[in-house]
């Protein structure tokens, strides 16, 4: 947006404010430009059971070696297995210097995994004495490294044919027009509850199913040229339609959050105002949307497969009447990396999409409303169970440096799992705790943990997740802290 001449008149290129912007524009982008390095290290954080720092660095490791096996490979024998490794070519990367083929996501993941894996098995494993040097982190790395180097060779004899496939996908997903984002969309928010919808979007916004290096990186490098043409944005990026999936976010969010607060009992709409509006503000500014959602999803789960058709259907109407780019996320990103860097030239697009979103919201509520009503559909405010928010004292504990609330529901919690003893594993995703059980018979029922300020819990077997909201990193290391103690 800084190096927009028509926002920046004196952005031209060779003035200081052109070379200023142009190292915060590349500096922008390098957690995209490194999206595989930041997943390989982020998951250990969430799925390692103890000394998840350690965790960490023994992934780093075994990334490094598992990349640097498949650019040796084929540095030697890349013609035989079909590559031409040269840098710049198709199908290559460079992975901390190193220029190996471009797993994306998916190898991330999976050496990850595997790093993981080894360190939960055998990170607490007690070697003897004379090998006691060897314990904790060295011992998961020993392990991991034939396991990386056997890895990296069935890669590059395995991965140039999947390669092709997500390449014929590219393909497909370009062609699939407004079905493909219609399709796309409904699946995207019909996996919410499962958890599944980071393998839907992942490899189309970060990886390369749609295009390569992912949707928003290439949205976000090539904005200034977007901007400077006004031909339609979806002639020029069409691969756009599928990040829209941030219209029933917006604009959906809140047709939702007015019908629940419509339809509470006149004595609880005041409880409910201060449940949902929270809510639907994350909801709207940042595309977090599963605190509102999970305030119905339970209750009543048709309300949420409305939802996930009315937002697809949105969403493909926008992309047919001309709308496309970095719309997934929430009302910021709309107007600081679409509305105003491109507004010049595509104002009249926008003043479209702003005006079939609003009649979305009116669509949203008068539907969800007429629902609600005529099926007594309880949810918040219409029973007689408690609605939980946020008191005046909890509002001071957290405003206070020792991080009181956070400290008393993550105890709340603890407790109503059957106790820390009773907790095998705990993590945590953006919003919801995941917690593992030894016996599910012990852990209280979904209202105990919706007094203590949870939205709702989701239970399979002896697995539980709680969510929390924005919080949950905070509620989680408490927990971890007193489940240590």
């Amino acid at each position: 947006m800084l190096l927009n001449q028509d926002l920046f008149p004196w952005a031209v290129e060779g003035s200081t404010w052109h070379s200023i912007s142009t190292i915060l524009l590349q500096a922008s982008l390098a957690v995209f430009k490194n999206m595989s390095l930041v997943f390989a290290l982020g998951l250990p954080i969430a799925l390692a059971k103890s000394a998840s720092g350690r965790a960490v660095l023994a992934t780093l490791v075994s990334y490094i070696t598992f990349n640097y096996v498949v650019g040796g490979i084929l540095q030697f024998w890349g013609a035989d297995l079909g590559v031409n490794y040269v840098a710049g070519e198709r199908g290559l990367t460079e992975i901390g210097g190193i220029l190996t083929l471009d797993t994306n996501l998916l190898g991330s993941i999976v050496i990850a995994s595997i790093s993981v894996w080894v360190h939960n098995k055998y990170f607490d494993h007690k070697l003897p004495d004379w090998a006691s040097v060897f314990n904790g982190t060295p011992l998961v790395v020993i392990i991991s490294f034939p396991i990386m180097v056997s890895i990296a060779v069935i890669t590059c004899f395995v991965w140039p044919t999947i390669q092709d496939g997500i390449n014929g996908l590219q393909t497909f997903l370009v062609n699939a027009g407004a079905f493909g984002v219609w399709a796309f969309t409904l699946l995207e928010r019909l996996l919410i509850p499962t958890g599944l919808h980071h393998f839907v979007y992942g490899p189309v916004f970060y990886g390369p199913v749609a295009v390569d290096g992912g949707t928003v990186a290439y949205w976000i490098q090539h904005i200034q040229d977007f901007a400077a043409n006004s031909a339609p944005l979806t002639e020029q990026f069409p691969q756009g339609g599928l990040m829209l999936t941030g219209m029933g976010k917006v604009f959906g969010c809140t047709g939702i959050a007015l019908a629940l607060y419509s339809t509470a009992k006149p004595e609880k709409k005041k409880m409910v105002l201060g449940l949902v509006l929270g809510a639907a503000i994350t909801a709207i500014l940042t595309g977090i949307t599963e605190p509102i959602e999970f305030t119905f999803l339970f209750i009543a789960p048709a309300l949420f497969a409305l939802h996930a058709v009315l937002s697809a259907t949105m969403a493909t109407i926008a992309y047919m009447l001309g709308v496309s780019g970095n719309f997934q996320t929430g009302l910021i990103d709309f107007v600081f990396q679409n509305w105003l860097p491109l507004g010049s030239n595509h104002m009249g697009t926008y003043l479209i999409q702003i005006a079939l979103g609003l009649t979305f919201t009116a669509i949203y509520f008068f539907t969800f409303r007429a629902i609600i009503l005529k099926y007594d559909l309880k949810t918040p405010g219409r029973n007689d169970a408690e609605v939980k928010l946020v008191s005046k004292a909890d509002y001071k504990a957290a405003k206070s440096g020792n991080g009181a609330m956070e400290d008393s529901q993550a105890n709340a919690f603890i407790q109503g799992l059957g106790g820390a003893s009773n907790i095998e594993l705990l993590t945590n995703c953006a919003t919801r705790l995941r917690v593992k059980v030894k016996d599910a018979s012990q852990v209280q029922p979904t209202e105990y943990f919706q007094q203590q300020g949870a939205v709702n819990v989701v239970r399979n077997g002896d697995s539980f997740q709680i969510i929390v909201g924005l919080t949950v990193p905070q509620v989680r290391e408490e927990m971890s802290q007193l489940i240590q103690a």
